[in-house]
């Protein structure tokens, strides 16, 4: 346990945010524990105060919409190029969409140590991570950290693909 004795460290690299509201201050402490342990890439991060955990699982929340809106918008715009060839009007705004999706993906996520992670809601994961014994908060939100190299490499490309083809369209109708 650290010197506040709200974070637990385990050697299975799990961290636990504690409810314990022994500061003036809880929720910014609170909020500088998770900092710690996203910074220390912990493999599962627990988070037992509601209005934090909440918070957090919203933000992961809206990066996963994100990344799938752009994914979803680029291939419907690649599809309804290919689709359409002498229609521009569906695939543009598709594109613009992913690459709008993608771009503010990359800028607000990329330095944000909270996209390596998701949120667990198997019950099944749960049950098995032997630490969830041991909480005094009756609804923790867990995260897992995950590899999401694949995931800006998907959007990226497809963003990219159908602005690409969007723009070479429109150069073509142009000229």
């Amino acid at each position: 346990m650290d010197a506040g004795g709200d974070r637990v460290l385990h050697s299975t690299n799990v961290a636990v945010i504690r409810e314990v509201y022994d500061h003036e201050y809880s929720q910014d402490f609170f909020s500088m524990e998770l900092e710690k342990a996203l910074e220390s890439c912990c493999t599962v991060i627990v988070i037992e105060p509601t209005k934090l955990g909440d918070e957090t699982a919203r933000w992961i929340t809206f990066g996963n919409y994100l990344h799938k809106t752009a994914v979803i918008s680029g291939l419907t715009s690649i599809i309804s190029g290919f689709a359409w060839p002498d229609n521009f009007a569906p695939q543009a705004p598709l594109s613009i969409l992913s690459t709008l999706c993608a771009g503010l993906y990359t800028a607000s996520w990329q330095f944000d140590h909270c996209v390596k992670y998701q949120v667990e809601k198997d019950i099944r994961r749960l049950a098995r991570m032997p630490i969830l014994g041991a909480l005094t908060a009756s609804s923790p939100v867990v995260l897992v950290r995950k590899d999401d190299t694949k995931r800006k490499i998907l959007h990226s490309s497809v963003a990219l693909i159908a602005a690409s083809l969007c723009v070479y369209r429109l150069y073509r109708t142009i000229r």
